[in-house]
């Protein structure tokens, strides 16, 4: 159609209602055209299905016009029309979104018309009207049309977020097809590289978070094997709750711990190295046992982001071995805040269960002034040889087969004792018996999952 002197089109007689369905021009395309304009992901494996491109028209724009590009473009381009940006907006959010009102049509691109900027009227107009649009359908490609005195505002558009531009009096239907296709494709580019660069950044924080969640122990001297593995559970990136940490103080004492923030997520890990790094600096100040569990319990109830958020806490105190007969039972304190019991593997026998009945409550369930919320010791007497597994409860609440049945603390026992049984010790015991576990769940597990594996040896520390 011919362009008048000032670069618009001539305006045309016809114009179809603001928020209606245009007929559907593949009735109407001859000939060889360009190829076909790629779908949109909502319509994957129907190549039938027309690509929807909603117009946003102003008072200006030339709807027969459009509609014989789009017949002359050879494509199947199903067109769909909005009076302005907001009743654009209105249409593009989605479920959940500011507006709060579900899509009706899934639409591949947006087209949207920019008048002469001396012709712009409204409150969105303009790029302030693409800002908007962009900001209410951030997903949806879109594609600036413009006169000729507006070539400059068509850049301005593609540099504040549109994919392309196209000079009403130079575009015929093969260009605006190859626009609207160049559009999609660079959104998806787009959208890609969004991904990769958030996937990046995830990486660098779980990087961080595992350097304070997880900890090299400071055990020099203390004779003991150390072993730790960690698992993040499968929906997420990031770290979880799960901590740990054990460290020997200068009179003798190693002291253990590993404990896990109740839900999951970056909050959760923040709190999880809060409670970390507040009961290393605890024991490094003299404390332990119940003043410990209780200075603890005062930094989660401080730092934690709601009431419902709790920790459970597994403790262990190893008293100095100096001037000990080594064929003498070594003596251990075992203090638990609603967490599993660890295993204990004899040398001569299989693992066993420890007492949970002496446990108190998790961190944060009670407040520290309630008479429950006392935490007391359980006294230990490890034979020589000994070695206890401590672990997060991730590790027993993994299903066993396709029912809902979980491995539970007995399965765990029997299965960890094959395993011994098998001749398998320290790092190759942990990672077998954890890999069967994501075995018998059917895959990795949800939950993260933090094991410790401490034994009493006589040769140099080794940590695996």
């Amino acid at each position: 159609m011919p362009a008048t002197g000032d670069g618009r089109a001539p305006r045309a007689s016809y114009r179809p209602g603001a928020v209606t369905e245009a007929r559907d021009p593949r009735a109407e395309a001859v000939g060889a055209g360009p190829a076909p304009i790629p779908h949109p992901r909502a319509t994957a494996g129907t190549p039938d299905a027309p690509f929807r491109l909603l117009v946003i028209e102003n008072d200006f724009t030339d709807a027969a016009f459009l509609e014989q590009l789009v017949a002359d473009s050879g494509s199947a381009i199903e067109l769909h029309w909005a009076q302005g940006v907001e009743s654009a907006a209105a249409r593009l959010a989605r479920p959940g979104s500011r507006r709060g009102r579900p899509r009706e049509v899934e639409f591949g691109c947006v087209l949207l018309d920019l008048a002469d900027p001396a012709d712009q009227t409204g409150p969105l107009q303009g790029l302030e009207g693409l800002r908007e649009l962009l900001r209410c359908a951030p997903q949806t490609a879109v594609v600036v049309l413009t006169d000729a005195a507006g070539a400059e505002l068509g850049a301005a558009a593609v540099a504040a977020g549109a994919q392309d531009f196209l000079i009403r009096h130079e575009t015929d239907g093969a260009l605006l097809a190859r626009a609207l296709r160049y559009a999609v494709e660079r959104k998806r580019a787009d959208e890609s590289q969004r991904r990769l660069v958030e996937a990046e950044l995830r990486g660098q924080e779980n990087a961080r978070l595992q350097r304070h969640l997880l900890p090299t122990p400071l055990l020099d001297g203390a004779g003991l094997s150390f072993t730790r593995r960690y698992r993040p559970g499968r929906s997420r990136a990031l770290l979880g709750g799960d901590f740990y940490d054990a460290v020997r103080t200068d009179d003798g004492i190693v002291h253990v711990v590993i404990g896990d923030v109740c839900g999951h997520g970056p909050d959760e890990a923040a709190l999880g190295v809060a409670l970390r790094i507040a009961w290393r600096s605890l024991v490094f100040a003299g404390l332990t046992g119940q003043a410990l569990l209780t200075t603890l319990q005062h930094v989660l109830e401080h730092e934690r982001r709601s009431d419902e958020i709790f920790a459970t806490l597994c403790m262990l105190v190893l008293s100095p071995s100096d001037g000990r007969d080594p064929a003498d039972a070594e003596q251990a304190k075992l203090y638990l805040a609603g967490h599993p019991a660890p295993l204990l593997l004899g040398a001569d026998a299989g693992p066993a269960l420890l007492s949970a009945d002496q446990a108190g409550p998790a961190l944060g369930l009670l407040h520290c002034d309630d008479p429950g919320a006392a935490w007391p010791a359980q006294e230990l007497a490890l034979d020589p040889g000994w070695t206890l597994l401590l672990y997060t409860d991730g590790l027993v609440e993994g299903r066993v087969g396709a029912g809902s049945r979980r491995l539970g603390q007995d399965g765990l026992v029997e299965l960890i004792g094959d395993h011994q049984a098998g001749g398998l010790t320290r790092g190759r015991l942990v990672d077998s018996a954890i890999a069967e576990v994501e075995e018998l769940n059917g895959g990795a597990l949800t939950d993260d999952v933090a094991v410790l594996l401490l034994e009493r040896n006589p040769a140099p520390l080794i940590m695996g």
